[in-house]
């Protein structure tokens, strides 16, 4: 029997309409993706080797039962299962207007977990454990003005406004265009590694055939660095952007410069930084310490 979702052009329908909805190419992907892992989930439970059914036939039991099992078999985090949420509701919502199909499924609550942070002096000994000069200075820049890995690859030359001292972030997540900043120490830095590499369009050139470097070579190369610094924390090269608007929290920044500069379509998102910065844990007096500094009486 032939794969009906093949035969239709499911996937390439798909794409398409997300294309001309303006999704990110990263998005597609993903939901491309989680489309093909929820077909195959099906078509592997065929029984009696019969036609296997297109995603227009499956029920709204089926799709509940699929995301079921994502949580109990598989193990996959909430946040992952959401994902695989936004993909069917695309699909079955905007693209085949069957809301019925998916409107009552609850989603999964998400795990609540604090970003974790390096300080300014873990930040230095991750910098200085880099030799290569593009992969400081680009880890300088995701970290100085807290970019996204995505945002940090795809640089511009012309992005970059040293008289002003800020970077031009252009269709970022969301669609959102911003400014963030650039700091001098960075600046001094970027201006030594063009010198060096004479970038032409992307400042940060990727191997040949490449435009622009990999985003999974600068994790890589954060990784090795974090390893070569001896940082035991759990941290990946984004724990760099969360860094940084700790610290800008705890230098007295306000609140929603930081949402400004991070792009965050709500305060809620910022908010959380509350929760990991020491100038808010650090005026709590502890409770032993106020004891033991008790006047004894006698």
């Amino acid at each position: 029997m032939g794969d009906p979702v093949k035969q239709s052009g499911f996937y390439e329908t798909v794409r398409r309409e997300m294309r001309l909805r303006n999704y990110s190419h990263k998005t597609i992907k993903s939901y491309i993706s989680c489309l093909r892992s929820f077909t195959r989930y099906f078509q592997l439970r065929q029984k009696d080797g019969g036609q296997a059914r297109h995603p227009r036939e499956l029920t709204e039991q089926d799709i509940r039962s699929y995301l079921l099992y994502l949580l109990e078999e598989k193990g996959l985090s909430a946040a992952t299962v959401n994902q695989v949420f936004n993909a069917l509701r695309f699909l079955y919502v905007e693209l085949y207007k069957m809301p019925f199909t998916i409107a009552s499924l609850p989603r999964p609550k998400k795990e609540k977990q604090l970003p974790v942070v390096l300080n300014q002096e873990e930040v230095v000994r991750v910098l200085d454990a880099v030799d290569n000069m593009k992969h400081k200075t680009i880890l300088m820049l995701i970290y100085s003005a807290g970019l996204r890995v995505g945002e940090a690859v795809r640089l511009k030359i012309e992005d970059i406004d040293s008289e002003r001292k800020l970077i031009y972030l252009k269709s970022a997540k969301g669609k959102k265009d911003r400014y963030t900043l650039l700091s001098n120490v960075a600046l001094e830095n970027l201006r030594e590694y063009f010198k060096a590499y004479r970038p032409i369009e992307y400042l940060f050139e990727g191997a040949p055939g490449r435009k622009h470097i990999a985003e999974r070579s600068v994790q890589e190369v954060f990784k090795r660095a974090t390893g070569m610094a001896g940082i035991r924390k759990h941290v990946t090269v984004h724990s760099l952007r969360h860094s940084f608007a700790t610290h800008l929290l705890e230098a007295g920044t306000d609140l929603r410069y930081i949402q400004e500069i991070l792009g965050h379509a709500s305060s809620k998102t910022t908010e959380i930084y509350t929760h990991v910065s020491k100038q808010k844990l650090g005026k709590i007096i502890n409770p032993l310490d106020a004891a033991m500094h008790q006047p004894k009486t006698k």
